[in-house]
């Protein structure tokens, strides 16, 4: 009996280990949270909104700007919480071989790819060289058709031209915003907000 009894009582030992495991893990997500990130389309500085393009890949060397919807959230109320204030743009991509830019159409709600004349590029362009330092890009030359977009991810300064509908577009079209992370436990509402752009080695 004595036997018995101890094989029972470790019965139990183990069942009640394993419940407190299970409520462990079953109660991670809401006791931590969740992280989400992406590139920034929209900020809302009175509203404190902030609206972005989820990065499927979460890979700073290779991202992934393509899911859809846009994700907004609202901003943390505590400022400690809040990293630097983030810039917008449209721009998800630009493909150098293929001569493609990839941008985000705010009234299709939507992807839209376009078609580019290469008219110059330059490779190897770090932050600090003198043709892009402390100068503001994209560089939108109506007269001359062309848009002169400085990449520091890709460290490639590129003077392309577009068809004259796309011309007429406001300059932020062609920017890519910065790129950023929440910390959230309830959908749409961000407990910390990091600009990853601005305090990571992560470039865009």
């Amino acid at each position: 009996m004595e036997k018995t009894g101890t094989i029972q009582r470790s019965g139990w030992i183990v069942a009640l280990l394993m419940l407190s495991l299970v409520c462990a893990v079953g109660c991670s997500d809401k006791d931590f949270g969740k992280v989400d990130q992406g590139r920034v389309i929209e900020y809302d500085k009175d509203k404190l909104t902030v609206t972005f393009i989820r990065d499927l890949k979460a890979d700073p060397g290779k991202p992934d700007y393509s899911y859809l919807p846009p994700m907004t959230y609202v901003m943390p109320k505590d400022p400690a919480e809040v990293g630097p204030e983030p810039k917008a743009g449209y721009r998800m991509k630009i493909d150098l071989k293929k001569n493609q830019i990839v941008i985000f159409d705010k009234a299709a709600t939507n992807f839209k790819t376009i078609d580019f004349k290469m008219i110059d590029n330059k490779e190897g362009i770090e932050r600090d060289n003198a043709l892009v330092k402390d100068k503001k890009f994209p560089l939108v030359d109506r007269d001359k058709k062309t848009i002169t977009i400085y990449s520091a991810r890709q460290k490639t300064l590129t003077v392309i031209a577009v068809p004259d509908e796309y011309l007429a577009l406001p300059d932020n079209t062609w920017d890519a915003g910065d790129e950023v992370r929440v910390y959230y436990k309830q959908d749409g509402v961000a407990l910390r907000f990091m600009n990853i752009s601005r305090t990571d080695i992560f470039k865009k």
